[in-house]
């Protein structure tokens, strides 16, 4: 989202684009470059004719770098972009740095252009980008794809994994239908955990546990929630423990049968968190399951890159499901909505809710469930005021009137 926001910027102030650096994240850990995750080679060919995108900055530039002035304040730097700004806030703000200087560097930049009173070119543009530039690095398109090739064509039990992901075993196709398969994006680590503030069952123990890890990451940035759990849990707030993300499933039709691929990090509690849902999935696999330790040697470590292949595989399924809102929710939820595909968005007030009521039967959840996600399976939004262009695309990236 933040590189689509970078060329619309760039298109705005008809300058050169440099490929950005990414800080690393305190939850993540992850060094990886922009070109480590993005082939980028194709994202300046696609955009050749519409912005200049350029790799590194120029040898005559270099005294603009951080590194070149250290702590000292640098006179290209604006850090003072607002959240959301408008196209004019650049050019009254931006434009005279990039005349008198030849470069700005805008820092921070996370979220930093409106979605809202922009000419519809560089609403396009970002659109452009978004879902038709971006495309990840080789070696994540080939590890996603063959993940992808084991779910719909499973291999037989005593089938070892290959380790040559490349290899396409054509004589089994043949022989087999491709099967369906849900992938499941299980948000339920230990900073989400954290951040929400909700209690999920742990007692004083993980209460302190939580806080003193709030304090660490975000240095009382993220504090203790002023509501209590139930107030949380009814306003939807609280991310779906994998417990409650298999109910949902269940109520919604899914049943034994159904192939689940789960697209998640490091799952608060770990594998005993996991049971129930593995219970009633029996057939759910993940990236571990699927390819051989060889086959991840690149991706080891590297929560981008493992986000990355998820991501892949979340657009290649039938249908895809978060259990909460975020980041990655987002962007598949609108790049599944432009490629007209199947998303399931849980309710979560309504699931919240539902969870609380210890004495509702399974029928009455079930119906409940039904009832609540009838509107929430797929179907077209058209984008609201203030609402981000890449969850919603439509009408600005996919109608033509």
């Amino acid at each position: 989202m933040g590189i689509c926001d970078a060329v619309a910027v760039a298109k705005i102030l008809n300058a050169t684009l440099v490929i950005p650096y990414l800080e690393v994240n305190p939850v993540w850990q992850d060094s990886s470059s922009f070109m480590d995750i993005y082939d980028v080679d194709r994202l300046i060919n696609v955009l050749k004719d519409d912005v200049s995108i350029v790799k590194e900055l120029p040898d005559e530039f270099s005294w603009s770098t951080r590194e070149y002035y250290a702590t000292a304040i640098r006179a290209t730097r604006i850090k003072r972009a607002p959240v959301h700004a408008s196209a004019n806030w650049y050019l009254e703000n931006v434009l005279p740095v990039l005349q008198s200087y030849g470069i700005a560097a805008i820092s921070p930049f996370s979220h930093r252009l409106s979605f809202d009173n922009l000419p519809s070119e560089i609403q396009q543009l970002r659109c452009k980008v978004n879902f038709k530039a971006l495309v990840f690095v080789p070696h994540i398109r080939a590890l996603g794809d063959a993940i992808v090739h084991r779910l719909r064509y499973p291999p037989g039990e005593t089938e070892a994994l290959s380790s040559d992901y490349l290899r396409v075993t054509t004589d089994q196709n043949d022989k087999q239908r491709p099967q369906k398969f849900v992938v499941l994006h299980l948000r339920f680590d230990k900073d989400m955990a954290a951040h929400s503030a909700c209690d999920f069952g742990g007692g004083k123990a993980e209460k302190l546990a939580l806080a003193k890890y709030r304090q660490t990451i975000w240095g009382g940035r993220v504090l203790n929630s002023q509501f209590t759990d139930e107030e949380l849990r009814s306003q939807g707030r609280c991310p779906l423990t994998p417990e409650e993300i298999g109910l949902l499933l269940a109520a919604l039709g899914f049943d034994n049968s159904t192939r689940l691929y789960l697209a998640s990090h490091k799952v608060y509690g770990g594998e005993a968190r996991i049971s129930t849902l593995r219970e009633l999935f029996p057939l759910m696999e993940n990236k571990k399951s699927l390819a051989s330790s060889e086959e991840r040697a690149r991706i080891k470590g590297k929560a981008s890159l493992l986000a990355a292949v998820d991501y892949y595989v979340g657009m290649h399924s039938d249908i895809f499901v978060s259990a909460s809102p975020g980041n990655m929710h987002n962007a598949l939820v609108g790049h599944r909505t432009f490629e007209n595909m199947k998303t399931i968005r849980p309710n979560m007030a309504l699931l919240g809710q539902l969870f609380l009521n210890k004495n509702i039967t399974w029928l009455e959840f079930r119906q409940a469930v039904a009832e609540g996600h009838q509107n929430r399976q797929g179907q077209l939004k058209l984008r609201k005021p203030k609402q981000s262009i890449y969850t919603y695309p439509a009408p600005d990236c996919m109608c033509r009137a």
